[in-house]
């Protein structure tokens, strides 16, 4: 199901830093502290300093292209308890669409249901061989805000679990809202590309850069044909 778990990691030390509040646009309140879920004193607004700094470039990018836009960043660094605390939340929303006891999943349910689940969201783990990629601190969940500070059309809400958040969902539509979303889409992922991000096969707003998943597409993209991953969990450091 994460083909790129089977990717080797040697982790390279660097450490997690505090993304500047003056350097891009924040959705407040922070979507999964909102709920509860446990960080227990850590700040989702982290990342590896050398993602950090690709992702300042990409904020100048941006703002050659666009003066007044910014990025605008919904989630970074999370937690492997964080993780399983969301992944354990979308398998109670899935349930109840499935006509399920949230309470009650059996086994059988839960293997019913993982596949829309984990398309969306990484595998909890305490497995160091295999972290959800958001733990490593390698991964930016961001969209657009334009030059008033509204976020930009994506076309749907960053997390919506549908074929919506597929990056091509858009690519063909013939109305106005659609292609502007498509555009707006496109303009986020040239960005990121432009810096080394990758971005995830079906959610148009995950990037990562140094961790797994990003390995694997150096990979299959035949970019890189011996890459590694170079960011493991970072509470593990």
């Amino acid at each position: 199901m994460k083909p790129y778990r089977s990717i080797p990691i040697k982790e390279c030390g660097e450490v997690l830093a505090p993304i500047p509040r003056d350097k891009f646009a924040f959705f407040a309140p922070h979507a999964y502290q909102a709920l509860g879920a446990p960080y227990n004193g850590a700040s989702p607004w982290m990342l590896r300093r050398g993602v950090l700094q690709a992702l300042l470039r990409v904020q100048e990018r941006l703002r050659a292209t666009r003066p007044g836009w910014t990025i605008m960043l919904f989630d970074a660094y999370r937690p492997n308890a964080v993780q399983g605390f969301m992944v354990e939340r979308e398998f109670a929303i899935q349930a109840k669409a499935a006509g399920f006891d949230p309470a009650t999943l059996t086994e059988a349910q839960r293997a019913q249901l993982a596949e829309k689940v984990f398309r969306l969201w990484g595998i909890p783990s305490d497995d160091p061989k295999t972290p959800p990629p958001h733990s490593t601190g390698a991964v930016i969940d961001c969209t657009l805000a334009d030059e008033h500070g509204r976020e930009a059309d994506m076309g749907a809400p960053i997390d919506e679990n549908s074929d919506r958040s597929h990056p091509d969902y858009f690519a063909t539509a013939q109305d106005e809202a659609g292609r502007r979303a498509h555009a707006n889409r496109v303009l986020l992922y040239e960005l990121m590309r432009a810096e080394g991000f990758h971005r995830a096969t079906d959610e148009w707003w995950h990037f990562s850069q140094g961790d797994q998943s990003w390995a694997w597409h150096q990979r299959e993209k035949k970019l890189d044909a011996g890459a590694i991953a170079v960011y493991g969990r970072a509470d593990l450091l």
